[in-house]
């Protein structure tokens, strides 16, 4: 086990503190769960814009980022680019929408629309993105402290997990996006930090980094092909970005529940704005990270023997056949380990867990919410008491944290966190997007809603699972790439209730 000094210690120490801290300070204004959910609409613009912010700026991006850059290129930076046309259709039409509502549960309108029947699937399309989200976050942070500290990658999961419980059930949603505002600034000074850390170490600082990242294509967005859908290509990343991002903001809870908690209509817009001007450059750090330190290992071919060694051992393979894709996601962990000097160590590991821990907090908390609207009083107590309410909050917060570690815990041994955690999203956003533009663009029907979303899952589960199929049946797997799971199964879904809509108003108008 590694022996971080007492300066780091303490440092990490009173982040955790703060951490629960926040959440005491705002259970004594938890008596409803309107203030649970919703903060009781107190919130101003720009705290929530940041908390907007620190949720998309996960652990995900703070280790899977740097690592598919050192692995590969820039091509997934063009997610980050697609943010701003997302941003524009969320400000414009679907805050005016949610705020109109009243309604705190993204999908309540849906059963308006269709019935019972799309609530449902809805919700349950979004907690189980919420827990392979959460667990893959989980996995993330357990991957670099396992490197740090040489603790078991379950007991940092179970101790981060339950450090988030506690200030999330006490809290509500205030505690949540407070303390995802300070975790927000940690995280991004602790990139800066990393990156400045990486410079120095290089021969001739950042220009060695654009001479070898130039000279092996490491800023390089991908091909611009537009008709290659089986690579991931600069279309096929953007088009993933536009759909997973007006998901994001359009059908995710952990966005439309905070919609609510805006002082007004013009700040929850303004928020959205925010988050892109603060996302986009800083996910940009993160991609230079990762090619900084590609160069920095190009200077230092020694420095990453040990490490190599260690992934062959654990893939069982010639250590002559690892690519730098094969242990990208560890590169960041152990250039901290071996790197960092004393002092900053704490300051880096707080913002490891801050990028944990600002996402899976406010998923935590949006989970239960839906449990408690979408579940609990749509079909067990329709008519539940305050006293009661906040209970069953409290109840739905432990359990899906708990749930969140044991996905966390069934993902060790993955090849790449970003990689892993988009194809998931892609299967499970896919459906609920389609069904939600479909409810507020058309006017189609319930009958032919149903039909359009079996077809969207069939045409899911084909992409997703058809890759699996024996050689003998390869003439029918799919030949899109993953990335493509969302537009497809989103267009299958609202073009075919388009389509028998039409249908069924000719045929009535013959």
């Amino acid at each position: 086990m590694h022996q971080l000094p007492i300066i780091d210690l303490a440092v990490i120490a009173i982040y955790l503190l703060c951490m629960i801290g926040v959440g005491v300070w705002f259970s004594r204004k938890n008596r409803n769960a309107a203030q649970f959910t919703t903060a009781s609409g107190t919130i101003p613009g720009w705290a929530l814009g940041l908390s907007l912010y620190a949720t998309f700026l996960s652990s995900n991006t703070f280790l899977g980022v740097p690592g598919k850059s050192f692995g590969s290129n820039w091509n997934a930076f063009v997610f980050s680019l697609s943010m701003p046309l997302a941003a524009f259709i969320a400000a414009r039409y679907f805050v005016p929408f949610y705020r109109r509502s009243g309604e705190v549960s993204a999908y309540t309108h849906l059963e308006h629309r269709f019935g019972p029947w799309a609530r449902t699937y809805a919700m349950v399309c979004f907690i189980l993105m919420q827990l392979a989200r959460m667990g893959s976050i989980f996995f993330g942070v357990a991957l670099a402290l396992q490197a740090l500290t040489g603790l078991e990658m379950r007991t940092i999961m179970a101790v981060t997990g339950v450090c988030i419980i506690i200030y999330t059930v006490l809290g509500g949603m205030e505690a949540v996006i407070w303390t995802e505002v300070l975790q927000g600034i940690v995280k991004t000074a602790g990139a800066i930090v990393i990156l400045w850390l990486v410079i120095t170490g290089m021969n001739d600082g950042v220009k060695d980094i654009f001479r070898i990242g130039m000279a092996d294509g490491k800023f390089s967005l991908g091909s611009l092909s537009i008709a290659d859908f089986s690579t991931s290509t600069f279309w096929v990343v953007f088009l993933y970005g536009f759909f997973i991002n007006l998901n994001n903001f359009g059908m995710d809870q952990n966005y439309v529940q905070r919609y609510h908690t805006a002082r007004s209509e013009k700040e929850a817009s303004r928020s959205i704005w925010l988050c892109v001007y603060w996302y986009v450059p800083v996910s940009m750090v993160f991609f230079f990270i990762g090619t900084a330190l590609y160069a920095y290992v190009q200077q230092h071919p020694e420095a990453l023997l040990a490490l190599k060694q260690q992934v062959a051992a654990e893939r069982q393979v010639p250590l002559s056949s690892l690519q730098p894709a094969d242990y990208g996601d560890k590169v960041l962990p152990w250039f901290m380990v071996n790197k960092v000097p004393k002092g900053l160590m704490g300051l880096i590991v707080a913002a490891i867990l801050s990028a944990a821990m600002s996402t899976v907090s406010s998923g935590m908390n949006s989970t239960a919410t839906v449990f408690l609207k979408d579940i609990y009083q749509r079909y067990i107590h329709p008519d539940i008491t305050p006293k009661r309410e906040m209970r069953v909050l409290y109840i739905a917060t432990t359990v899906t944290g708990m749930l969140a570690i044991g996905f966390g815990i069934s993902m060790i041994g993955v090849k790449s966190i970003l990689d892993m955690w988009w194809e998931l999203s892609g299967i499970f956003a896919g459906g609920m997007l389609g069904l939600f533009l479909l409810g507020i663009i058309s006017k189609t029907k319930n009958t032919a809603a149903v039909t359009a979303t079996i077809i969207g899952i069939v045409v899911i589960l084909w992409m997703s699972l058809s890759k699996y199929l024996p050689a003998t049946w390869a003439p029918v797997r799919s030949p899109l790439h993953a990335h493509m799971i969302i537009v497809v199964g989103t267009l299958s879904i609202f073009l075919a209730g388009m389509l028998l809509t039409r249908v069924k108003r000719l045929k009535t108008d013959y």
